[in-house]
């Protein structure tokens, strides 16, 4: 018995220190059929650092704040499938960069240093004044809430500018102020509102579970009341889900 219990903790320690601890602690999810109990489970969500520095994220009070540099992501502890998301996001800085991935593998390509996945574009409105090109300026609409394949991932838009989907409805407002997205993934398909009304989707992404990323793209941008509501699994195939990292 006394070789049996050595045994075991021989076995589990090694274990333990194994265990990636979580390098920021932000947002909560909880299960579809939780919502309905009247004790809800909800649970942190743990992020990880992935390319970018110690002080690239922090948490103050409510609020996660990204400076922007260098140029990387941090991830999901763990990976999604089928969800609903919503957060709060102001730009600081005029024409600021940034974004969420989501069914993301969170590997980072060496010279764009961003993963593949599906992202939600956050840019802030003067972008499109800051990046003229051939003296024309980008629409307006591709600032807020563009959706597009990165690293491989391909997806059919719903309001087509070349691959990418870009919003209908210009509904962001400027630097300084919060923009609220509400981005529904289910099954490849993704739908997204902005400031309470929906104007962009893809759909058949070629990848339909993975982690979610944050983007560090050269600005600072805040976070706040990021929320998950995780739905029911699907039809998904291993060639349809990003890799574990182990």
């Amino acid at each position: 018995m006394k070789r049996l219990y050595i045994a075991a903790i021989i076995f589990i320690v090694p274990a333990l220190l194994l265990a990636q601890e979580p390098d920021i602690v932000f947002g909560t999810e909880i299960g579809f059929d939780d919502l309905t109990d009247e004790v809800k489970n909800e649970k942190t969500i743990n992020w990880i650092n992935v390319n970018t520095d110690e002080d690239t994220w922090r948490t103050e009070e409510d609020l996660l704040i990204c400076k922007g540099l260098p140029i990387g992501v941090m991830r999901s502890e763990k990976q999604y499938e089928n969800f609903i998301l919503e957060v709060d996001w102001r730009h600081m800085e005029a024409g600021g960069n940034s974004g969420v991935f989501v069914w993301s593998d969170a590997s980072p390509d060496p010279e764009s240093r961003l993963p593949s996945g599906v992202e939600v574009q956050m840019l802030e409105l003067d972008w499109v004044n800051l990046n003229t090109q051939d003296g024309k300026k980008p629409p307006v609409a591709y600032v807020h809430g563009e959706l597009f394949g990165v690293g491989g991932v391909k997806t059919d838009p719903d309001n087509p500018r070349g691959r990418r989907s870009k919003s209908i409805e210009n509904r962001a407002i400027g630097k300084g102020e919060w923009n609220n997205y509400k981005v529904i993934c289910v099954d490849g398909t993704i739908k997204l509102s902005v400031n309470g009304k929906f104007v962009n989707g893809i759909s058949k992404s070629t990848i339909k579970k993975g982690y979610l990323c944050l983007e560090s793209e050269g600005a600072e941008i805040h976070f706040k009341n990021f929320k998950l509501i995780e739905l029911p699994s699907g039809v998904t195939s291993e060639s349809q889900t990003a890799p574990e990292i182990k």
